[in-house]
């Protein structure tokens, strides 16, 4: 799955911002960066409730794993480590969004320790040729120490799991995009290129429908009672205008 260019679900408002996937290559980067990274953690909850996993503790954290370890797993060495910092980036991007007014009650970690816990598990899965990585993005030596391990702990986990749905199949259904707006075209294309790549690899025991439509906020949700990720197109826009702050 070494195809280009990936924070999880934002649910904001997003304000009317055209996206035009020529106009800056860095910024339609960064977009399908994050696309794919909101991508990989709605289909951790997926995951989770087709193949019934246990999960021990909050299952938005086990997405978020799930979300990186498919980063590291997927992807050569050089388009991983750009992936990991504009996803990194997009928790920071987000964390700027809220500021102080951080919704505890969320079941969605904070969004600076959610960056944390992406630097980490990224820097462990590779430690010898990732500690430039883990150094330009802040990551403590007090935490890094232990990253290796938390990597370990991802790959007994998710890698079981993947190991379990090994195989070419047609499970991963991709239903289609509304809309024609360059917005939910780019999402489209993005989205359809990876369920092509995750049908070559992956063979579930149910079929998964993966949808592109307008939700009327920046948003993506697994839902378990269609069986469906609905990835919305007000996504883009929102991610566009983000990162201006980081590029």
């Amino acid at each position: 799955m070494k195809h280009l260019l990936a924070a999880a679900c934002m649910a904001l408002a997003t304000p009317a911002v055209a996206f035009d996937p020529a106009a800056d290559e860095d910024v339609t980067a960064f977009v399908e960066a994050n696309l794919l990274g909101i991508f990989y953690h709605e289909l951790g909850h997926a995951l989770i409730d087709i193949l019934d996993l246990p999960i021990f503790g909050q299952e938005e954290d086990a997405a978020d794993v799930a979300s990186i370890f498919l980063i590291d797993a997927f992807y050569d060495e050089e388009t991983a480590v750009s992936l990991a910092y504009d996803t990194a980036f997009g928790f920071l991007g987000e964390a700027d969004e809220v500021g102080d007014d951080v919704a505890w009650w969320d079941n969605h970690g904070p969004d600076l320790q959610r960056y944390y816990n992406l630097v980490c598990l990224f820097y462990g899965a590779n430690p010898d040729e990732r500690e430039d990585v883990a150094q330009d993005l802040g990551l403590p030596e007090e935490r890094a120490d232990y990253c290796p391990d938390e990597y370990d702990q991802a790959a007994a986990s998710w890698g079981g799991a993947l190991d379990s749905i090994a195989g070419q199949g047609r499970s991963f259904r991709f239903v289609g995009v509304e809309g024609t707006s360059a917005s939910a075209m780019f999402t489209g294309q993005v989205i359809a290129a990876e369920i092509e790549a995750l049908n070559a690899e992956f063979k579930l025991p149910a079929t998964l429908d993966i949808r592109v439509e307008s939700c009327g906020e920046a948003n993506a949700f697994y839902d378990p009672g269609e069986t469906a990720i609905i990835m919305c197109t007000e996504f883009t826009p929102f991610l566009s205008r983000m990162a201006g702050d980081f590029l």
